[in-house]
């Protein structure tokens, strides 16, 4: 691993906690206004509010750039669907027209900014606007962060696993190989030692030996 990977993780790292706390924030804040009108949550809400702490709560755990964090990266991945589903149920009910949205009207904005607690709901409701914008950005911008922390991830472990291959290969070509020595070395067996001529009455008997032969004497 190198600085410029290890510095990427830790920077895509603190942006997925950033948006994940401020998707949060709002989402709770929602869920407060719902509770006092005694509204119905939808699901999409629940979603949100479960997804963003877990995702908060997983980039403190792996934000450290050892190698257990880039290992983390089919986790990312998961991450990254799951916030891409949250942001295709937001938009599906806000469409293009977002703050001018007939959901937005009789529903976030109706709540956020307290119209059912008023005797005569006349106005504009701004106050939910940009608290919903931000919502849609800011997961939006969690998504695609994830995503790049799973590729970064994937790209750091298979560069690890193919160096820590390469090294065990050229670990094994040298080591040496265990078995019968080179042919060069293979010498005959050595004859037995001639008689001394004083005990047998005869000359000595010379021995020519070639390798890998034998003369018997």
């Amino acid at each position: 691993m190198d600085a410029i990977s290890r510095g990427s993780l830790v920077a895509l790292r603190i942006f997925q906690l950033i948006c994940s706390v401020i998707v949060l924030g709002i989402l709770a804040y929602l869920v407060h206004r719902l509770n006092e009108a005694g509204a119905y949550k939808e699901n999409w809400i629940v979603y949100g509010i479960v997804l963003a702490p877990i995702s908060t709560v997983f980039s403190l755990v792996f934000i450290a750039p050892f190698m257990y964090s880039f290992l983390a990266f089919p986790a990312d991945f998961a991450f990254f669907v799951m916030w891409l589903v949250l942001f295709c149920l937001l938009i599906t009910r806000t469409g293009v027209r977002i703050c001018s949205s007939p959901w937005f009207n009789n529903y976030w904005g109706f709540y956020w900014d307290g119209w059912w607690n008023r005797p005569v709901n006349t106005g504009v409701m701004i106050a939910g606007c940009g608290n919903l914008r931000a919502t849609l950005a800011f997961s939006c911008m969690a998504m695609f962060a994830f995503l790049v922390t799973a590729f970064l991830g994937g790209y750091v472990v298979s560069k690890h696993w193919s160096k820590r291959r390469r090294e065990r290969q050229a670990g094994t070509a040298g080591t040496p190989v265990v078995g019968n020595p080179p042919t060069s070395q293979i010498r005959g067996p050595i004859p037995p030692a001639c008689e001394d001529v004083s005990e047998t009455g005869m000359a000595p008997v010379t021995h020519t030996t070639q390798p890998g032969t034998y003369v018997s004497p």
